[in-house]
């Protein structure tokens, strides 16, 4: 294995990606008091998009990373559930977002992605994410990934994660398969409510009869193209995270939960914490394996259940009905 040059550096563990997988894998970490080093390739923290559902797995997630109390204090706790029928406008179910499920009690909120990435962010420590680092081409010394960015420079690596998207470079260097489009997308807008906090909040969906029912919604184009240039990147680790169709609203919440476990996973070994005395890059191996098989069968349950819900939506509503 070569040593570094003057104008390589040394890390031990590298994230590339900035978005919410990302930022709480190097927040896990942190927590456990191992530095990592993000890579973004955009020259600020990307925040774009609107507020998502935050499910109960989520905020225990966000709470192992020591940010759920500061995320609750600044959004609005879903109460319920209502659909109503699109034809005739009835009350067809209700149901409780906050009732005692199997594992404690629901905890459901429409948090804001930046918010969510900005909180993220200031429990780093300065220097952990830099910005406009694209990497343009990954290599292998040994055991040892090289990381060739778009200026010139290289970062030698340990530990590589790639948390960078649906374009993920990480994914092409692994070999993995070009993910393909479901056929399906979902648009979602944020309605900013006057109303102060502590009043009763409701929100009504419906199919407009009329067009100008919903033109207050969109009142000007902001976007120009094919919607292929809309979609916003899945997310991805060093093992591969499950993809998820806009059917459970788990995306997110999944993101999270992998961060905390990969985390958890990558910290023992790193830290060299084993009874066997085995070398620094055999413990990480064993660690990644760990996770994936930790990680496996819940991945498999989300695309499981993802995929049955998304069939029967498309049913032509031979399944369900409004």
């Amino acid at each position: 294995m070569q040593q570094p040059t003057s104008t390589e550096a040394a890390e031990n563990i590298v994230i590339v990606g900035a978005g919410i997988a990302g930022l709480a894998t190097a927040l896990g970490l942190h927590r456990q008091g191992i530095r990592s080093v993000v890579l973004e390739s955009s020259p600020t923290l990307r925040a774009a998009g609107f507020a998502f559902t935050t499910w109960t797995n989520a905020w225990r997630a966000l709470d192992a990373l020591g940010v759920g109390d500061t995320i609750r204090a600044h959004h609005l706790r879903g109460q319920r559930l209502v659909v109503k029928s699109a034809s005739s406008g009835e009350t067809t179910t209700k149901l409780s977002l906050m009732a005692q499920g199997r594992s404690g009690m629901h905890e459901i909120y429409c948090v804001k992605r930046n918010f969510l990435l900005e909180t993220l962010e200031k429990e780093l420590p300065r220097g952990t994410i830099r910005y406009s680092s694209k990497i343009v081409s990954i290599e292998e010394d040994g055991n040892i990934k090289l990381l060739h960015l778009a200026d010139g420079s290289i970062i030698r690596t340990k530990v590589l994660i790639g948390c960078d998207g649906v374009n993920s470079i990480v994914a092409k260097w692994l070999g993995l398969k070009k993910p393909s489009f479901s056929g399906r997308s979902a648009t979602r807008v944020l309605q900013s409510s006057q109303m102060a906090m502590g009043f009763n909040l409701n929100f009504c969906s419906s199919l407009a009869r009329d067009f100008a029912q919903v033109y207050c919604l969109v009142q000007s184009k902001v976007y120009t193209g094919s919607s292929h240039g809309l979609l916003r990147p899945m997310k991805r680790s060093r093992r591969r995270l499950p993809p998820d169709d806009p059917d459970l609203g788990q995306g997110g919440c999944s993101a999270l939960e992998d961060s905390i476990v990969l985390a958890r996973c990558l910290g023992e070994p790193i830290r060299g914490e084993d009874k066997e005395a085995k070398g620094e890059y055999e413990r990480i191996k064993d660690g990644l394996k760990k996770y994936a098989e930790n990680r496996r069968w819940r991945g498999i349950q989300l695309i499981v259940t993802a995929y049955i819900i998304g069939f029967i939506q498309q049913s032509d509503n031979a399944f369900i009905g409004f």
